[in-house]
This record gives C-alpha cells, structure tokens and sequence, in this order.
C-alpha cells in the first residue's frame, strides 16, 4: 500500500499574471500555470517528480502555522 502525503502549496502571482506555486517542505519542487487550476494540475506532477527523484529522501510535511506579512524599508 502506497503511503499518503498532504503537501501545503504556497501560489503567487507574478507581474504578468502567471501562478506559481511552490512546496516549502521540498527544495527545489515549483512550477507556474495560467490559471489556479492548471497550476495545482502541475504542482502534483511536480511534487511525484522530485519525490520520484529523491526517493531515498522522503520529505515528512511540516506543521503548518500561518503566514504573515512584514512590510520594511529598503
């Protein structure tokens, strides 16, 4: 029986509209889509990729918190 992992997927959008999104708890794993559904569609394909790629190395989530925004100055 194969194991289940629930990934949290942090989406962005980027100045020319396109979504990316990223899985904090595995370096490396991100892809872009035109659309929240075309990216969650690839953000899977992608997560199977880099744990096919890493299978040596399972990638246990982490507890998720929350997220915060800081404003600075530069």
């Amino acid at each position: 029986m194969e194991k289940v992992f629930k990934y949290f997927v942090l989406i962005e959008k980027d100045e020319n509209g396109i979504y990316v999104a990223k899985v904090p708890d595995i370096p490396g794993c991100y892809t872009q889509g035109k659309t929240v559904e075309q990216v969650m569609e690839r953000i899977k394909e992608a997560i199977e990729v880099c744990l096919e790629a890493e299978k040596k190395q399972v990638y246990q989530p982490l507890k998720f918190v929350g997220i915060q925004q800081v404003e600075v100055s530069a």
